[in-house]
């Protein structure tokens, strides 16, 4: 399961700076995307505008796949999220961590295997599935003296 504790506040801020709409008339649709700052803009099928979280929410995230947790020192830099009635949801997720690539993966997999998640390193990325069947892919490239990563997770189809 995935979880982000980003995701609550923007639900309750979603009066700031929101477009109210009638779910009826829309095609459930939902979208989220927010970027290192805390400005989230979203899209959901009875509202639709943007908001800023408070200051750390996105470099404090409670982030985890299946007991997983993100890497101690790595900062949420972003997320994106698109689900719809006939589309299975996608979230991306960018981040940067304080080590090197390798020692980023290495990490991930340990976390995963302790865990009982199917992931491994295939072409150069970490690929797996998790615990109710939705697949993801992380990616790690150097960012100065650390990574940069990103996180494509799908919903089970």
């Amino acid at each position: 399961m995935l979880r982000i504790a980003a995701l609550a506040p923007l639900l309750l801020l979603a009066a700031c700076d929101a477009e109210v709409r009638n779910p009826a008339e829309g095609d459930e649709t939902v979208q989220m995307k927010a970027d290192a700052d805390g400005r989230v803009a979203f899209n959901l099928p009875f509202a639709k505008g943007e908001i800023k979280l408070p200051t750390g929410v996105m470099s404090n995230a409670n982030f985890d796949i299946d007991g997983v947790k993100m890497m101690p020192g790595a900062t949420l830099t972003g997320f994106n999220l698109d689900a719809g009635k006939d589309q299975p949801g996608k979230v991306n997720f960018t981040f940067t961590a304080p080590a090197t690539p390798q020692e980023v993966a290495t990490y991930f997999v340990d976390q995963f295997k302790a865990q009982g998640v199917e992931a491994a390193m295939a072409a150069g990325a970490l690929q797996g599935k998790t615990k109710d069947g939705a697949t993801f892919l992380m990616r790690f490239a150097p960012q100065g003296s650390g990574t940069s990563g990103t996180i494509e997770l799908d919903a089970k189809q």
